[in-house]
């Protein structure tokens, strides 16, 4: 795999793009299923927004990077190591869905990216887009960005099945040596949490609120049962924020003590809330709610469940980001019975490519994807998700609402 015409590659330190040129080489992952669809409806939107924005001075060079079925079917390997060794050199890329089986089968493809390459923090910005359906009355609030530690927690694939000698050893083990009580035919899953895991992810988060101009982090866990872990997430990021930040952040208990509730200028508000706490207070508040920092299970149940309350996952970009390499992604699955029917709605990997281009600095091409759904969607056209629910709405191909987003920039 070499570089485009006049490509070059991105430099990515901290998390953050350090350096990057005119023409970038931007890697691409179709995905499975329906993600060569939704590829070829995104690319062009993309193209455009850079095209308009900056008259001709940028454009992104794409180069394709092989995973998933495509992968396999040309080389017999789901993940083929050239592929990584191309990720780790150009350092940024975008991607469709990956299909894991479930119950057994081959790993998650998804969680082998992130955690081969160390991308530890999954960034799922939540909002609403006026003119798309919503079971909320009042959707428009909801403006949050999740952090989802990437790495840890029970995705870290520790786990036996049940009668398993593997399973079997361990629970003697806990039986007889630390006194447990666990029943000799369980299945068993060890959950593994760090401090240097959990407050990357945290210190992550906080830089991101700092930047963005975000008004609080909110610490999400479930320390009240699992108060070695979850528990231990909680206090490692308070850690963070008021060791390294202290200039910058403010306890909610210290704005509650010392400044009846009104925070001062500049400060970035810390606390948390218990997981099941946090479900019901996004639904009844969301506008107290800005961005979210959580170990990975949570994470994965909260992004999802913002994303329904916005109009589904067809709406929910995001991204895995570490120190070195971002992943950007389209967040729904790879729904194989609406592969190669032009169908489904592309506008999570839109958006996803919209956060790409955050990164990389160009906010002016961004915003105007960001503009022109809304517009889109007012004009009456929709892929037929959302058209079924949009009364007099006009439903369109997966290809054909990416060409009216580009009319509309």
């Amino acid at each position: 795999m070499h570089a485009g015409k006049n490509g070059e590659k991105v430099t990515v330190a901290g998390g953050a793009a350090t350096a990057v040129p005119e023409q970038p080489v931007i890697l691409f992952i179709e995905g499975d299923g329906t993600g060569p669809d939704i590829w070829r409806a995104a690319q062009p939107v993309l193209d455009a927004a850079v095209a308009k924005a900056y008259g001709g001075r940028r454009a992104i060079i794409w180069q394709e990077v092989l995973a998933g079925e495509k992968a396999f079917q040309a080389t017999g390997s789901y993940l083929p190591e050239e592929s990584l060794t191309t990720l780790r050199e150009y350092r940024v890329a975008i991607k469709g869905p990956l299909t894991t089986p479930v119950g057994g089968g081959f790993r998650s493809l998804n969680v082998t990216l992130r955690q081969v390459l160390d991308l530890y923090a999954c960034i799922r910005p939540v909002r609403y887009y006026e003119g798309v359906p919503s079971p909320l009355k009042e959707p428009w609030k909801i403006d949050m960005v999740v952090f989802r530690e990437n790495t840890e927690d029970v995705y870290a694939g520790l786990e036996w099945p049940a009668h398993s000698p593997e399973a079997q050893r361990l629970i003697r083990f806990l039986n007889e040596e630390l006194g447990c009580q666990v029943d000799p035919g369980a299945a068993i899953g060890i959950k593994p949490m760090t401090a240097r895991c959990s407050k990357r992810l945290v210190r992550m988060a906080l830089r991101y609120a700092l930047e963005r101009g975000r008004r609080s982090v909110t610490l999400m866990h479930k320390g009240n049962i699992m108060k070695y872990t979850e528990g231990a997430f909680q206090n490692w990021g308070y850690e963070v924020a008021l060791e390294e930040f202290e200039d910058r952040v403010i306890s909610e208990a210290e704005v509650a003590s010392r400044y009846h509730w009104q925070v001062p200028e500049g400060k970035v508000v810390i606390k948390d809330r218990l997981a099941d706490n946090l479900f019901q207070q996004v639904l009844l508040r969301p506008e107290e709610y800005d961005l979210i920092a959580t170990p990975n299970l949570n994470g994965d149940y909260i992004s999802d469940a913002l994303a329904a309350q916005v109009g589904g996952l067809g709406m929910a970009p995001g991204a895995n980001i570490g120190d070195e390499c971002a992943i950007f992604e389209a967040t729904h699955g790879s729904a194989p019975k609406y592969a190669g029917q032009d169908k489904v709605n592309p506008s999570s990997v839109i958006l996803s490519g919209a956060m790409l281009l955050e990164f990389l600095g160009w906010h002016e091409a961004a915003r105007l994807i960001h503009a022109a759904i809304p517009r889109t969607l007012k004009d009456g056209i929709a892929t037929y998700d959302l058209a079924r629910q949009l009364p007099g709405a006009r439903e369109v191909s997966c290809s054909a609402f990416g060409q009216a987003l580009v009319e509309r920039m």
